[in-house]
């Protein structure tokens, strides 16, 4: 890990004397102002915690490390992990030396296997997930060593240590998790050589001839890899962390907040929403159809899965990543030309409603019709490829938090009274 792990220590440097600094010269200067309404709404748009992996501005979407994420649409998973933790994209011999370490730990301890074939098989395949990252728990360097008096400033290294063999080790488990809830027979090895998207897919045990679901593989874990650091997972995760947690207590957790409704479970319930107009209209819909049953879905309060975002007021450029893949490698997909059918009607038909802020769609609206597309029919697991993608970014924010040397995370609450009285003054 030394090439990794020195140019990571440059990085961490800079980065703690740029927050040292800032915070010496202007810690007493103010930079958001807080509504009682905002108190009351999950503290929507409140600026309190720091998150420099990745931004998503609402007038340009996701930005991770300076790059506007449809610039990194024909990266790899790797390349994206590396840019994360390292502020740049990697060089070959960088991308090699990250996907070497990847593979000198890739080795998933049998006991994990064990607690995983011990679940019942309808077990939700999120529980599958997250019980055997808190179970691999045992193999943390940073407990371990902080057990034995570890300095401070040794905390990143460690959780880096944490980082890597957790992301070396997901793909395996995820892929095995598809396997056995879905009863696809016995668990699958990786096979020397192959990238970070590929050994998955290989493990997952789909036949790709021509490769396109591998393609997929890959845009589908770097357009989901971070999302800045507000929402609840990358927030939940970093919060367990702040308290020195170690990264598979502080994972497990976020993930945890991943499995919600409202956070990552929005694809397959985009493409159940496809499916349910499909069906009503025995094949694909016409744009004029679909507005139809746009404006009753409308009516019958509820929304229009896929659409609307909490930041973005313009359309996700991951959507638009996705819709490109998809002009290229299935443009006849029925599935995939209803999705494109739903784009044209949709935004039209919410830009009727001025309660409705945002009308344009978001990354999840197109993602689940390309899975479905390439076999990948089990809308329970999608939350599980979702997680293997954002462990990414979760697990580089943890190295950065601790080599920054955040401090733990510790808002105040206000009970109703003392709200109150705060309108007083």
């Amino acid at each position: 890990m030394g090439a990794l792990k020195e140019t990571l220590r440059a990085v961490l440097n800079e980065e703690r004397e740029k927050i040292k600094s800032l915070v010496s010269s202007h810690g007493d200067r103010t930079v958001d102002q807080v509504t009682l309404a905002q108190v009351f709404q999950g503290s929507r748009g409140i600026v309190s915690i720091f998150c420099d992996t990745s931004a998503v501005p609402p007038a340009k979407g996701l930005i991770v490390r300076g790059y506007p994420i449809g610039e990194l649409a024909g990266k790899l998973p790797e390349d994206v992990f590396y840019l994360l933790l390292a502020g740049k994209l990697p060089t070959d011999a960088q991308r090699k030396n990250l996907q070497d370490e990847w593979a000198a730990r890739n080795t998933v301890p049998d006991y994990v296997w064990k607690v995983v074939d011990a679940l019942p098989q309808d077990t939700h395949p999120m529980t599958m997930l997250n019980t055997a990252v808190l179970c691999m728990q045992r193999e943390s360097v940073f407990a371990k060593r902080y057990a034995e008096g570890m300095a401070k400033d040794e905390y990143w290294e460690t959780t880096l240590e944490d980082a890597l063999a957790l992301t070396a080790r997901l793909p395996a488990i995820a892929a095995y998790v598809y396997r056995r809830c879905f009863n696809k027979g016995p668990r699958l090895e990786g096979k020397p050589g192959l990238d970070w998207a590929g050994d998955y897919v290989q493990r997952l045990g789909f036949a790709d001839p021509k490769g396109e679901l591998t393609k997929l593989m890959r845009l589908y874990l770097v357009l989901h890899s971070d999302h800045g650091g507000g929402n609840v997972s990358a927030n939940v995760a970093g919060t367990v962390n702040s308290a020195l947690s170690d990264l598979y207590y502080a994972l497990s957790a976020g993930l945890n907040g991943l499995a919600g409704p409202l956070h990552g479970l929005a694809n397959q319930e985009c493409l159940a929403w496809i499916q349910d107009l499909m069906e009503q209209f025995k094949g694909t819909p016409s744009v004029e159809q679909i507005s139809k049953f746009a404006e009753e879905t409308i009516a019958a309060k509820r929304v229009v899965p896929g659409y609307g975002h909490a930041v973005l007021r313009v359309t996700d450029p991951r959507f638009s990543a996705f819709v490109e893949f998809g002009k290229q490698h299935c443009p006849g997909d029925p599935v995939f030309k209803t999705a494109l059918n739903v784009y044209e009607a949709v935004p039209k038909v919410l830009q009727k409603h001025p309660k409705i802020k945002n009308p344009w769609p978001n990354v999840d609206a197109v993602s689940g019709s390309l899975l479905h597309h390439y076999g990948l029919t089990e809308q329970n697991y999608y939350t599980v490829l979702f997680s293997l993608s954002r462990a990414l970014g979760i697990c580089a924010q943890a190295v950065h938090a601790r080599g920054c040397g955040l401090p733990i995370v510790r808002p105040t609450a206000l009970t109703y009274d003392e709200l109150q009285d705060a309108l007083k003054t």
